[in-house]
Order: C-alpha cells, then structure tokens, then sequence
C-alpha cells in the first residue's frame, strides 16, 4: 500500500521555515546545497521559492559515507558540484529525510573540504527522528513516527511527489 502526502503542503512548510531562520540569523545571500538525489531536485524548487540568485549546488556523499568499505561503491556516483566559493557562505543544505544523521554527517565533511562555511542551515522535507548523531534540522516540513513496515520516499523531480509506502 502506497499513500501520497500533500509534497506542496510540505513545500510551503520548509519555505516558510527556512525564510524565518534565514532572518533570525540576518542572513541575506545564501547559497544552498541539495543532497543527491532527493535533496537536489529540493534544493531546486527551494532555490526558486526562495528566490536565491545563481546556482545551486549538488553532492554525492558517496565517498564520504562511513559504510563505504562495506558496502562498496553506488554505480550511479557522479561528480559532486559546488559552483560557488563555500569559503565564508551561509550554506542552506537540503536532503529529502533524515533519519540517522549519518547522510548529512558525510555531507558537511564533503561541504568543508571544499572551504569553510560561515554557517550551515540544515533543511529537509521529512524527520523521521530516529538519530545516531546528535545532527538536528533548523527546518523540517514535517516529522514522521513510521512503523516498522512503513518507508518514505520522494519521488521526482518532476512532478515532485512525497509517497509513504508500507512493506509486507
């Protein structure tokens, strides 16, 4: 069994959240930064929302995973892309769901071998709070307490589309 949920309920969710965060910390010109493959696809319809100027920029965190060793290379790995200075930026860093924390441990690793960022707002559409890290969102459009047997995936780019599915 597969349910949709509202994707722009959420949508209008994270913009409005993350256009508070970005005042409460005076920040004028971010960049942002969307996590393969969920979080790009985010980070480009945010991008626009927000009515952020130039690129936004993509990573795969591939190399940086700490399973790496064990479950070897994704076939599908491409270049991360960062076409902008990170180097003293206010980062908005955007992925699909966060559970573990692991994801957007390697991906801030990624962010600072490419520079130093003033700051790094965190953003993801779901937070399914089941932490290892002690890595929290500033934004989430919406935490979800799933069963066992129940997944959530975003599906895209386009339409764009949230689905909670449930396994046998």
């Amino acid at each position: 069994m597969t349910a949709q949920l509202d994707i722009n309920v959420l949508l209008d969710d994270l913009e409005t959240g993350l256009r508070r965060v970005l005042e409460e910390r005076g920040v004028d010109s971010p960049v942002i930064v969307g996590i393969r493959t969920g979080g790009v696809w985010l980070a480009d319809t945010l991008s626009k929302r927000l009515g952020l100027e130039g690129p936004f920029g993509e990573l795969d965190i591939s190399f940086y995973r700490d399973d790496f060793s064990r479950i070897g290379l994704n076939p599908t790995v491409k270049p991360s892309s960062l076409p902008f200075d990170t180097e003293g930026r206010d980062i908005i860093l955007i992925d699909d769901v966060i559970m573990s924390g692991r994801t957007i441990r390697a991906a801030m690793n990624e962010i600072f071998d490419y520079g130093r960022p003033a700051s790094i707002i965190l953003a993801t559409l779901i937070d399914l709070g089941a932490r290892e890290l002690p890595i929290q969102p500033d934004v989430a459009g919406r935490t979800l307490a799933l069963a066992e047997n129940q997944r959530v995936k975003l599906r895209g780019p386009d339409p764009l589309r949230i689905e909670l599915q449930e396994t046998a």
